[in-house]
């Protein structure tokens, strides 16, 4: 749990809550917060009453996390559905969220990426359906919010909501789609395994050349984390990107494909799900795989077994495709938004590695008692176009973390001039390793031409 100061409990009552330090079992801080209606909850997996209204924030102490504390407003402010509602229920709110169709207000614009192996993934950009313009001019200084659903294609009606949301604070949404999913075509006989980033390093690459004066926000749903974790451990310092948001990740895939979820209804839901969307593909993959095997299996391991473990072994996939394999590599705050009573993550204590949140500095947790599978559904969401507190708590915090480090920078510079390093034109420029990477620059930093084809490319 995040150790609460002196310092922390004064910018704690900014927001109306006072704070008590405590030690659990196993001999962790652990906070609890009261409100100012009188109710108290433990945070982290105490118990809680129906009135309980409980958010922790557990990460390591450091000046970004009383920055946070002090103006993300919208962590402490999260009111779950209970009683005799079905958005009380976790099961019943995870199926709303990924299945229930929604009447979007966006409409996007795909292009169509081709890959240096002459593989095809999709970005498909979110603009408001009145708007007349399509495009949007590469010298806007708009912010890039790069989203990642989860690792089965399907765009739910979650991601769909917060395109809207992003637009509305304006950001630059644009959905990243793997080769095959949501209408992407396949055209090479290779399938984007779990936690591979290759294909998504191109495809920030082309954002930076698309939008070089915009800085880039990333945000990953469920499963699709493993991508968005992969990435950002694979490429450090070089990720391009500001901040990232990981929305009810799934941390330790590989034990998460062996065991199943705790509710078969899902998992079938999950299996039949991919199985369609492979089927079109059946005779083309049958020169590679197993496709007897592939159609036949009733488990999310057999799937990903018969599609990437053809000539190698179970362990060996996921020492490359572990999320956490290069994790401390990771060089941007990263912000995982989950809960306690998620029914596809699993049990809290044995799914959410709490020992990295409170070791590494760039990697932060909001732990709800209640929220399902990327749900958070409040009391006050009665109207469908609501905007959703997930939502307003990662807008919140990529505002914050900009803000810190450019206030950190400005104060680095007059440090400078006041040593007589910044005063002239060949003075150093003193810059924090998490903005480095996203710095706004007239072009890109690498040759884009080299790696994209633009004659062979489609764009629609």
């Amino acid at each position: 749990m995040f150790p609460w100061t002196s310092q922390s409990d004064t910018l704690l009552q900014g927001l109306g809550i006072s704070q008590q330090t405590t030690k659990d079992k196993t001999g962790r801080c652990a906070s609890e917060r009261e409100g100012s209606d009188g109710a108290q909850a433990a945070c982290a997996g105490a118990g809680t009453d129906g009135k309980a209204r409980t958010v922790a924030l557990i990460c390591k102490p450091s000046a970004l996390a009383n920055y946070l504390l002090k103006h993300c407003r919208t962590f402490s402010n999260y009111s779950p559905c209970v009683g005799w509602t079905w958005r009380a229920s976790a099961l019943l709110q995870s199926v709303y969220k990924a299945c229930w169709p929604y009447n979007s207000p966006v409409q996007f614009v795909r292009d169509n990426l081709q890959l240096s192996d002459d593989g095809l993934v999709a970005l498909d950009w979110a603009v408001p359906s009145y708007q007349k313009r399509r495009r949007t001019s590469s010298h806007s200084t708009s912010p890039v919010l790069l989203i990642i659903p989860n690792s089965f294609g399907k765009i739910t009606r979650n991601v769909l909501k917060l395109c809207e949301t992003a637009l509305s604070h304006g950001y630059l949404p644009a959905v990243f789609n793997r080769r095959s999913h949501n209408g992407t075509p396949l055209t090479t006989l290779k399938l984007q395994q779990f936690g591979d980033p290759a294909d998504l390093r191109e495809a920030v690459r082309y954002i930076r050349h698309r939008q070089p004066a915009g800085r880039l926000y990333a945000v990953s749903e469920s499963t699709g984390s493993g991508l968005l974790l992969s990435y950002l451990g694979e490429c450090g310092s070089s990720s391009y990107m500001t901040a990232a948001v990981c929305l009810s990740p799934v941390f330790r895939c590989q034990s998460w494909f062996e065991n199943g979820l705790c509710m078969w209804p899902l998992q079938w839901a999950l299996v039949l799900y991919q199985k369609i969307c492979l089927s079109r593909y059946k005779t083309v993959l049958g020169e590679t795989i197993q496709t007897d095997t592939l159609f036949s299996s009733c488990s999310l391991r057999g799937l990903e077994e018969a599609l990437f473990c053809q000539t190698g072994t179970w362990d060996a996939y996921w020492e490359r495709n572990e999320p956490l394999r290069d994790v401390d590599e990771v060089a941007i705050p990263v912000l995982s938004v989950c809960a306690q009573d998620d029914p596809v993550r699993g049990d809290t204590q044995s799914t959410i590695p709490m020992e990295l949140f409170e070791t590494n500095p760039h990697f932060f947790l909001l732990l709800t008692d209640h929220g399902s599978h990327c749900g958070f559904s409040t009391q006050s969401e009665g109207s469908s176009r609501r905007t959703n507190w997930s939502h307003r708590a990662l807008l919140e915090f990529f505002r914050a973390t900009t803000d810190f480090f450019a206030a950190e920078e400005r104060a680095k510079q007059l440090a400078a001039r006041r040593r007589g390093l910044g005063g002239g034109a060949g003075g150093r420029v003193f810059r924090h390793r998490s903005v480095s990477t996203c710095k706004r620059v007239p072009a890109c930093s690498h040759n884009i031409h080299a790696i994209y084809n633009w004659q062979r490319s489609y764009t629609r």
